[in-house]
Parts: C-alpha cells; sequence; structure tokens
C-alpha cells in the first residue's frame, strides 16, 4: 500500500515540475529603435489633431440641436 501511494506522489511531482518547462516566457524582444517610436508619436499626433475638430463639430450639432427644440417649445408654448 505504501508504494502506491508513494508512486502517485513520485509522478504527480514529476507531471507538476515539467508543466512549467511548456510555459512561454513572456518575454519579448523589442528592437524598435528611436526613429520608429518618433514615427508612432506623429501618427499619434496626426491622430488626436483630427479628433479635437470632431469633436468640436459635435458639440456644435449637440448644441443646434438644442436651441432647435427649445425654439420649437417657445413656439408651441405661446
Amino acid at each position: 500500500m505504501k508504494t502506491g501511494t508513494t508512486l502517485k506522489s513520485a509522478l504527480a511531482m514529476v507531471i507538476g515540475s515539467t508543466s512549467s518547462a511548456f510555459a512561454a516566457s513572456g518575454a519579448r524582444e523589442d528592437n524598435s529603435g528611436l526613429f520608429v517610436w518618433i514615427f508612432l508619436g506623429f501618427c499619434a499626433l496626426i491622430i488626436a489633431a483630427q479628433l479635437i475638430p470632431a469633436i468640436l463639430v459635435t458639440l456644435g450639432f449637440a448644441k443646434a440641436l438644442g436651441k432647435e427644440k427649445d425654439m420649437a417649445h417657445q413656439t408651441t408654448t405661446k
């Protein structure tokens, strides 16, 4: 009975210790130089420069719709 328990315990230790051998290291080497980061920053600048006017136009539409509803409400209440 003791050899069966010992065998099971040894097998569990072997399986448990080898499972981490198949795991990915997770470390990824990044060979991006300075010019790659400058390029990515420039791309982000272009996107941000296009987002600001888009947000302003959206807010302008919302204000115009609010004024239009307010004007419609004023004319119906008179």
